[in-house]
């Protein structure tokens, strides 16, 4: 089990820690509730380090990131980021990731934690143009500093006005007394705040900092399972669960960012499930009645057949109810569709809503 370089702080905070992708990592501190409101309402801190960094470089680069992903990388300026998504030969996804633009001829890839050495390969068997490719993954720590006040509470930490990094645009800036750190107005919370990318040996000082700068205005350390629970509230996709190497882009709503302006890994294919239609999409659904839908519990019709999946689910802190994802039949795909989740051998009344399930 690997560790990040501030495991031996979650563990001195009371954290209580989880496997994850090969990682010790802090599924919760307080609880999910208290860390999910946090993070809704004012500011808190996930050590996300266990993501990984791919830089890609050279001539080249932007040839080899075209032809593996699914968005349109060339549309990118330097200090703008994209999400796009890892196509394979038979249909699927290999993984999902943000693209972000660094210089001319420089990109920095971050990927899913379970996925670096797939990914890696992945790239490299495709990169038959000679881009140059580093795995940056063990050198960096990634901390996702959320939610309205973050901002304002981080401002003292940096000359850059953070105010002005609009969403999916990042600055390489001074930050907590350390240079050259990528602060990127990204996250997975749909409550704002930024991504903070900085080397190892300086993310300690760092994290007390940022502590120290957001004290006044209650920052707190969140863990995975808020993190689970806040992604999902906005219908974000989780790798492994929503999306593998089995689901399209297509299926699974992705549409937005395949671009077929170019050439990538099956893009006829895709292109062509575009045009013609699939026959199951992924969709949200909320519970009408009492419940907590679960990863793999089964959607069912109203005749009690089973036509689907639930791929994510949860009790959503902010909503007090039932929600999750999962795929059914196009048929049933439409927003207030009836279907049913089966909870223990019952079957509970959902209906499919438009994503996200928090709107601000």
């Amino acid at each position: 089990m690997k560790n990040t370089a501030l495991t031996h702080i979650h563990e001195g905070l009371g954290a209580k820690m989880v496997p994850f992708a090969g990682y010790n990592m802090p599924v919760q501190y307080e609880g999910v509730n208290v860390e999910h409101e946090t993070v809704r309402n004012g500011v808190g801190v996930f050590d996300v380090s266990h993501m990984g960094e791919f830089f890609i470089t050279g001539p080249n680069a932007l040839a080899l990131i075209q032809k593996v992903t699914t968005n349109d990388a060339s549309t990118l300026t330097v200090g703008r980021a994209q999400y796009s998504c890892l196509p394979n030969e038979d249909g699927g996804i290999v993984d999902d990731l943000i693209v972000y633009k660094m210089g001319e001829e420089k990109y920095l890839l971050v990927v899913n934690a379970s996925n670096i050495e797939k990914d890696w390969n992945w790239i490299s068997s495709k990169n038959d143009v000679g881009a140059t490719m580093e795995n940056a993954s063990e050198d960096y720590s990634l901390l996702a500093i959320q939610g309205p006040k973050a901002a304002e509470a981080m401002q003292s930490l940096t000359s850059v006005n953070l105010t002005e990094i609009k969403y999916y645009h990042f600055e390489v800036a001074d930050f907590a007394g350390v240079s050259d750190v990528i602060v990127s107005a990204t996250g997975y919370t749909g409550s704002g705040g930024f991504e903070i990318y900085v080397k190892n040996s300086d993310i300690e000082q760092v994290w007390n900092k940022v502590f120290e700068a957001g004290a006044a205005y209650g920052i707190k350390p969140i863990g995975l399972a808020a993190r689970d629970t806040l992604r999902l509230e906005m219908g974000f996709c989780l790798y492994g669960n929503d999306i593998n190497d089995t689901t399209s882009p297509i299926e699974a709503g992705l549409g937005w960012i395949t671009k077929f302006t170019k050439d990538f890994t099956n893009s006829e294919a895709i292109k062509k499930q575009k045009e013609e239609g699939v026959s199951r999409k992924l969709v949200g659904f909320e519970l009408t009645e009492r419940g907590i839908p679960r990863h793999d519990y089964e959607i069912t019709d109203k005749d009690g057949n089973v036509i689907g999946i639930v791929t994510s689910g949860t009790m959503a802190p902010s909503l007090g109810k039932g929600i999750g994802l999962g795929y059914v039949p196009t048929a049933y795909a439409a927003p207030d569709s009836e279907i049913y989740i089966r909870i223990r051998k019952n079957d509970v009344a959902a209906k499919v809503v438009k994503l996200p399930f928090y709107k601000k």
